[in-house]
C-alpha cells in the first residue's frame, strides 16, 4: 500500500471506525455484536470459526479473560444453536508468558467445547511457536477429541510434523502462512509453497482424521475437489473448505453451492484495527472499497 494511500485509510479508519469498512472484514467488537453476523452467515449456509482477535498478551489475569470469553462463545453456540466452533492463538491464552499458562486455559476451552458438543481449533503463529503449540495439542488430544491444529505449506518442517500427527487421526488445518519468516525455515518462493500445500492437504486427505483446506486459492480449491472425487469422499464430513469472511466471496459461494461445507473465519474484538490494515494491505480492491464506504457519506 502506497504511503499516501496508507494515510489516507488511517485517517478514514480514526474517523469512521468500525460502522464503516471494517465490518466487511470484522463482525464488531464484541459477542453482542458478532453473534447475529455468525447467525446470518449460517442462514446463508456457511459454518464459522470464531476468532477474537489478539495475540502477545502479557497479562495473566487478560489471559484467563480471553480464555472465559471463548467459553462463553461455545455456551451461546449451543444455546442459540449457531453453527460456528472457535479457533484462537496460543500467545492470546498465555503461551509467551508460560507455556503451561497456554495449556490450562486452552485446556480450559476445549472442555468447554466437549461439553457443549463442539470443537475447537488453535492456531499457528510464527515458527518459533511451532514445537510448543503441538506440544499443547498433543497433551490436549489425549483428553479431548474435538481439539485441532494449524500447518503452514510455507515451513519446511511441515511434512514431518504431519507425518509425526497422523497416528493420532488429527483435525488439521491447512494454511499457506502469512508471517515473516526466514528463508531457513520457510520456503520464500510461491510456488514451492503451494506445491507442499497441495501434497499436505492430498496426505491429510488420505489419512483418518478430519481437514480443513483453508485458502482462497481456486486452484487448489479444485484441486481438492478432483481429489476427493477420485477417491469416492463424501463432500462433508471428512473435509470442509475454510476462507476469511469478507474475502473470496464468489469462491466461498460456489463451493457451497457445489455441496461442500465452507466455515468463514469470522474475527470481532476490540484489536479489530491491525486485522483490518492487514486485509487493506493485501490487494488495493480493499483498500477502494473502504474509501469508497468512508467518504460516501
Amino acid at each position: 500500500m502506497a504511503a499516501a494511500d496508507s494515510a489516507l485509510v488511517r485517517r478514514a479508519v480514526t474517523r469512521y471506525g468500525m460502522r464503516l469498512g471494517a465490518r466487511r472484514f470484522v463482525a464488531g467488537e464484541d459477542s453482542s455484536q458478532f453473534l447475529p453476523v455468525a447467525k446470518a452467515a449460517n442462514a446463508q449456509g456457511f459454518s464459522v470459526a470464531a476468532t477474537i482477535l489478539g495475540e502477545s498478551v502479557r497479562d495473566r489475569c487478560e489471559t484467563g479473560a480471553v480464555a472465559t470469553e471463548y467459553c462463553r462463545l461455545l455456551r451461546a453456540f449451543a444455546d442459540d444453536g449457531i453453527d460456528a466452533n472457535v479457533a484462537f492463538k496460543l500467545t492470546h491464552v498465555g503461551l509467551e508468558i508460560d507455556p503451561e499458562l497456554a495449556f490450562e486455559n486452552a485446556s480450559t476451552i476445549a472442555a468447554a467445547a466437549e461439553q457443549t458438543g463442539n470443537t475447537v481449533r488453535m492456531d499457528m503463529e510464527q515458527s518459533r511457536f511451532v514445537v510448543p503449540t503441538l506440544a499443547i495439542y498433543r497433551r490436549l488430544r489425549e483428553r479431548y477429541v474435538g481439539v485441532g491444529f494449524v500447518l503452514q505449506s510455507y515451513l519446511y518442517r511441515s511434512r514431518s510434523d504431519l507425518d509425526a500427527l497422523l497416528p493420532l487421526a488429527p483435525n488439521v488445518r491447512i494454511v499457506k502462512g502469512a508471517y515473516l519468516e526466514s528463508p531457513d525455515v520457510a520456503r520464500p518462493n510461491k510456488r514451492d509453497v503451494d506445491e507442499n500445500y497441495v501434497e499436505l492437504a492430498e496426505l491429510a486427505l488420505s489419512h483418518d482424521g478430519y481437514t480443513a483446506i483453508a485458502t482462497h486459492d481456486a486452484r487448489i480449491v479444485d484441486h481438492v475437489m478432483e481429489f476427493a472425487a477420485r477417491r469416492g469422499m463424501p463432500k462433508r464430513g471428512r473435509f470442509e473448505f475454510q476462507m476469511l469472511y469478507g474475502i473470496a466471496a464468489p469462491l466461498a459461494r460456489r463451493a457451497l453451492e457445489r455441496g461442500y461445507r465452507v466455515r468463514l473465519s469470522l474475527p470481532y474484538g476490540e484489536n479489530w484495527f491491525p486485522y483490518l490494515m492487514r486485509r487493506l494491505a493485501e490487494r488495493p480492491a480493499n483498500v477502494a472499497f473502504f474509501l469508497r464506504g468512508a467518504f460516501m457519506r
